[in-house]
């Protein structure tokens, strides 16, 4: 299938490695020039070399940390001033897993605070930063990295469910300009800070990475983790002009969490 994305324009965020580096990548195969952004001058513009380099598409790096209206303002007109427009943002950036974790007595106010100005607040900044862009060619994708954790009752799986609601609430809003916005939910996916969580926790517990990632996936359907780039295919129809009857929804990609349904 042609997805007809030769010529778009896309950034995305948290882009120099593991889901968005993926993504970026798959974007870029499909004829889309690319602003990855990140917070760390020197990743990022290597990597953007590198996808470069791969893919022979116009690929540029911006340090961005989008808990700053500044960096996110200047990602959007870097990339405009580059490129000429934006059609496509990609919500990525954020610490896998979150800040805050374990039950009440352990989250921190601070943790939980960062970790909303990070997933939530951040993506909105990204938004709210290139939509005026977008309504001007009336044409936009938005698509925001959630989490499995958002259906179920963990404290770090509150950034996702925020991300959920909003994206609704703005999907509805945009429609009419030719602006869909979606969430994609990764479950157990085999980034550079998973694959090393899992490396750790196989030679504290005397078994094999292959047996922990096995012992992982137990209420996974197709028993494994997943691969940064089945996200990145998943991600790139939803970018299309072919996904644009696909907005408001959220698509999770875990390999399928057993026993719980969704309607």
């Amino acid at each position: 299938m042609d997805l007809d994305l030769q010529g778009k324009v896309a950034i995305v965020t948290g882009g120099s490695k593991g889901i968005g580096r993926a993504i970026a990548l798959e974007l870029a195969r499909e004829g889309v020039d690319i602003a990855i952004a990140a917070r760390t001058q020197e990743q990022v513009e290597q990597t953007a070399k590198e996808l470069a380099e791969e893919t022979g598409r116009k690929v540029i790096g911006i340090r961005a940390d989008i808990t700053s209206w500044d960096d996110v303002q200047n990602m959007v007109d870097t990339t405009v001033s580059t490129f000429g427009k934006v059609d496509i943002l990609i919500n990525n950036a954020a610490m896998v897993g979150g800040q805050v974790r374990g039950n009440l007595d352990e989250a921190t106010e601070k943790d939980m605070m960062e970790d909303l100005d990070t997933k939530v607040v951040g993506y909105f900044r990204c938004m709210k930063a290139v939509v005026p862009h977008m309504r001007k060619q009336k044409f936009g994708r938005i698509i925001s990295i959630g989490g499995v954790s958002a259906r179920q009752s963990t404290i770090y799986g509150m950034r996702n469910t925020a991300v959920v609601h909003m994206t609704k609430t703005f999907s509805d809003q945009l429609g009419a300009d030719g602006i869909t916005m979606n969430v994609v939910h990764p479950g157990l996916t085999k980034s550079e800070v998973i694959e090393n969580m899992l490396e750790s926790r196989a030679e504290s517990q005397g078994i094999t990475p292959d047996e922990a990632e096995k012992n992982a996936t137990q209420n996974v359907a197709i028993k494994r983790a997943i691969e940064p780039q089945e996200l990145a295919w998943l991600v790139t129809y939803l970018s299309s002009p072919r996904a644009e009857c696909v907005t408001g929804e959220v698509i999770a990609a875990g390999g399928g969490a057993m026993g719980g349904v969704h309607q």
